[in-house]
């Protein structure tokens, strides 16, 4: 079957998708090919830290201290707190923005470049610059609309002192050699980068030179392969022939060619053509997909995937129409997966996600939308996490036009949209990605058995060369700049700043897990780099960092010492919450909740999540099904009695989303069918997997039942999902209204061991959770801080949510003067069990006694 793209039929791709490991063996081969002058070669080492007296204990303690005092502990004590939260000075004296060059400057800084580039060899050959230099190659892609927002010239500003950071946590002072040596490598990074490419900014256009460009005159096409005996560029422009188009190697490893337009003006290759780079390597012949390829597909009843020349005309190129939203205060992230969002058991489409799924992301109050699986990757079932081709949107969801619709339409919406990227590793694919490229184990990776994921079974990236920091920091540039993208969720970030990718390792908070031999400061300083490219061009952009290890310095700006993110992933909740499911309800200890949620670095924002994808994939449980299990399957009809189970899964599972959110950190997030209780786990299609060791892995017949999302449940009036679906869309819109994950004013008052109940505060919302099973307290004491009436705005027990509805809501709670909790006054209110219910204090009324606020709740006991 064919489908057609920008006017041309390409094949469509094979609803099969199987993964491939060539037969193709090459030689364990290092190179070491420098693209610097001998006298600046780049290597670096991991710095061996001196044996130091301070044990610093706890990365995430420091936090919690200053944020959240909790006097408790892990214990739990019902003692009140004593400390809170009130506003932080800003981290940084100098944020990085976008400098607008003036003409003068301009001026001063061509001549500068003319001058280091007569001193330095440029890493391209210059024929084709001499040939067309009234015609500059331009990248593919690059639409009108594009070309006029860029009118002004981007930098990146100049490194900071990098020394802030120990004015934020003093402990890190006992490790200021190792902090040190980390930012001095960057900062002479930088500055090579400065002298030998022309700043950060030209250094992370690589596309612009790399893989196909396209001026008026033809079409230049350069790969970085210095393993390579020889390259020819084949495809269905030349029948495929190896002798057609021969390419020319210059002294730093880069093969090019230029391809001048056909008789008629047209480009020598086709838009939509198949394209392939043939090379005689030290292990024989080899066909690869070019590096830098921006798109490619895979031909019905074909294992390897083929690069295809994408550059349709300009009147058939999407153009964007909707400036980027303006990024939110606090975050709301909706995780999804494009290919497994639909309700039917097939591979979903771009178009079909923009117009189906995006106004549902936006109806349920969620104000970025984070979309996995976008670079391509040849094995459907690796979640999008085996790359093989780093700048080409997946082909299975449609086109590149395609997803920029999808993005633009997002923007339109008022939505972030943020791009699950994957720089911590490669897929091991010899036939369809970068390893084995040009033949040696050593071209993009660590060779050897450093350059292999054990567990994950992929390659590892080199971020210690020149070349891959090039690509990498391109890759990033270029969905931030072709495709409008708002930002990144870096996948396995812990893996890449430690040589035991944190395999098997228990972090403890002590400082030495962070600064010592195990870091892997190449990979630290990598992240540097991108965090202030991305920064630096892009002030708006987002950047999330999916740590475990909880790295200190990992969310300060990269200028006062840190690495720079503006978020983490608070990935030990839902674990903790994986680890409570399995006890019993008396097992469950508020402080350990309380402890778990709040334990996390000062001034360093996270992103929590009671479960995302991870906890729904095959052999794990999601959160309703942990709760439910197998009475999901029988008692979820309205026109059924419900059963003890559902109701106390359907209670726990609100609680449980609405305390992670409260209080676990300055950013939500949420996968995909999960905000209803999505009962059916997610199982990729495959087949059996036969190991080298001779188990046999069963598949599902290539089954694609469990790799879609049911969203016609959580929207099923008769079903109970709905109650589910509905609490979770009044927990987003109240956030949206009051903004309490990010508020400045955060207190706990309360986590008592026997009654079950967790109380606290966060910006003028009082939280009140009962855990208790079978408990409910009438006229329960609430401390609070401000005087004044409050008013019920979230109730899980109401009936709307599945619940009860034992809370009168037109009931006005008054604070009555009196210290409790530690807090100058207090409420009094109803708490049934397996409750939790919000209270906003109303603003510039007219305040009551505390009398008649005691009358009015105690009617609904």
């Amino acid at each position: 079957m064919l489908f057609s793209v920008s006017g041309l039929r390409f094949p469509r791709v094979s609803p099969v998708y199987r993964y491939c490991a060539s037969s193709f063996n090459g030689a364990s081969t290092s190179c070491s090919l420098s693209l610097l002058l001998k006298k600046h070669h780049f290597s670096r080492r991991i710095f061996i830290e001196k044996s130091s007296s301070h044990s610093a204990f706890s990365s995430l303690t420091v936090a919690a201290s200053k944020k959240v005092l909790d006097p408790g502990g892990q214990g739990d004590a019902s003692s009140p707190m004593t400390d809170q939260l009130e506003s932080p000075s800003t981290i940084s004296d100098d944020p990085q923005v976008i400098h607008n060059v003036d003409s003068e400057g301009m001026e001063d800084e061509k001549k500068i470049e003319v001058e280091e580039q007569e001193s330095f060899p440029s890493v391209f050959s210059n024929n084709d610059e001499e040939a067309h230099a009234e015609e500059p190659s331009v990248p593919l892609h690059r639409n009108a609309s594009t070309e006029k927002t860029e009118a002004k010239p981007r930098s990146i500003p100049p490194p900071g002192a990098g020394q802030k950071i120990y004015e934020i946590d003093s402990l890190l002072l006992g490790f200021r050699d190792h902090i040190d040596y980390r930012y001095a490598q960057y900062k002479k990074i930088r500055k090579e980068i400065d002298k030998y490419e022309g700043g950060l900014e030209v250094f992370s256009r690589g596309y612009e030179k790399l893989g196909f460009t396209r001026s008026e005159t033809g079409i230049t096409y350069r790969e970085w392969a210095p393993g390579a005996k020889s390259a020819a560029l084949i495809g269905d422009f030349n029948n495929w022939s190896p002798s057609a188009d021969t390419m020319s190697q210059n002294e730093f490893g880069v093969w090019e060619i230029f391809l001048p337009n056909t008789a008629d003006g047209s480009p020598a290759i086709p838009h939509g053509s198949r394209v392939k780079i043939r090379m005689e390597t030290r292990s024989g012949v080899k066909d690869s997909i070019p590096a830098w390829i921006k798109f490619s597909v895979q031909a019905p009843g074909e294992i390897p995937y083929s690069g295809i020349y994408y550059d349709p005309p300009e009147e058939e190129k999407y153009v964007f129409k909707h400036p980027h939203p303006k990024r939110p205060k606090s975050l709301r992230i909706y995780e999804s997966h494009v290919g497994m969002s639909s309700t039917e058991p097939v591979i979903n489409t771009y178009a079909n996600f923009r117009d189906n799924v995006l106004p549902r992301i936006k109806r349920l109050g969620y104000n970025a939308v984070q979309i996995m699986a976008i670079q391509e990757h040849s094995y459907y079932a690796s979640f999008g996490y085996h790359v093989t081709n780093f700048f080409a949107p997946s082909s299975r969801f449609g086109t590149p036009d395609d997803l920029k619709s999808l993005i633009d339409r997002a923007h339109e919406l008022g939505l972030l949209v943020l791009m699950d990227i994957v720089h911590s590793h490669a897929s091991n694919n010899v036939l369809d990605g970068l390893n084995m490229f040009d033949g040696t184990d050593a071209h993009y990776f660590h060779s050897g058995s450093k350059g292999h994921h054990w567990m994950w079974d992929s390659r590892l990236f080199n971020y210690g060369s020149w070349e891959v920091l090039r690509f990498l920091l391109s890759n990033a540039r270029w969905w931030l700049e072709e495709y409008k993208f708002d930002g990144f969720r870096f996948d396995g970030v812990t893996s890449m700043m430690y040589t035991h990718h944190g395999l098997q390792v228990a972090f403890t908070g002590n400082y030495n897990e962070y600064f010592g031999y195990a870091t892997d400061v190449d990979a630290v300083v990598y992240l540097m780099l991108v965090n202030d490219m991305i920064h630096g061009l892009y002030p708006e952009a987002v950047t999330i960092g999916e740590d475990v290890s909880g790295m200190p310095t990992f969310c300060l700006p990269v200028q006062d010492g840190g690495v720079g993110f503006d978020y983490r992933l608070h990935m030990a909740v839902a674990d903790k919450w994986i680890e409570l499911l399995k006890k019993r309800d008396e097992d469950w200890k508020m402080g350990d909740i309380v402890y778990t949620l709040v334990n996390r670095r000062w001034l360093e924002k996270c992103v929590v999540y009671a479960e995302s994808h991870d906890q729904a994939l095959v052999g794990d449980k999601t959160i309703a099904f942990w709760l439910m299990d197998k009475d999901m399957y029988d008692f979820m009809s309205l026109d059924r009695p419900s059963t003890p189970l559902i109701d106390r899964g359907i209670a726990l599972h609100k609680m449980i989303r609405l305390i992670t959110m409260g209080l676990g950190g300055e950013g939500y997030l949420n996968f995909m069918g999960n905000e209803f209780g999505h009962p059916e786990w997610i199982d990729f299609p495959r087949g059996e997997q036969h190991l080298p060791s001779g188990k046999v892995i069963p598949g599902n017949n290539f089954s694609y039942d469990k790799c879609r999302r049911r969203f016609d449940l959580g929207d099923a009036n008769y079903l109970r999902y709905k109650g589910m679906q509905q609490f979770d869309q009044a927990m987003q819109h109240v956030e949206a209204k009051y903004g309490f994950m990010t508020s400045e004013h955060q207190y706990i008052s309360r986590k008592d061991k026997g009654e079950r109940v967790i109380v606290f505060e966060r910006g003028n919302l009082v939280f009140v959770f009962n855990f208790h099973w079978h408990e409910s307290y009438c006229g329960y004491r609430v401390g609070c801080s401000k005087p004044g009436k409050y008013k019920i705005v979230l109730d899980s027990d109401d009936l709307l949510f599945g619940g009860f509805n034992r809370l009168n809501h037109d009931v006005e709670f008054f604070s009555n003067e009196g210290w409790y909790d530690n807090r100058p006054r207090f409420l009094l209110v109803y708490a049934p069990n397996r409750t939790a219910v919000v209270y906003a204090l109303v603003e510039d009324e007219p305040k009551a006694t505390g009398n008649l606020q005691l009358t009015q709740n105690v009617k609904n006991c």
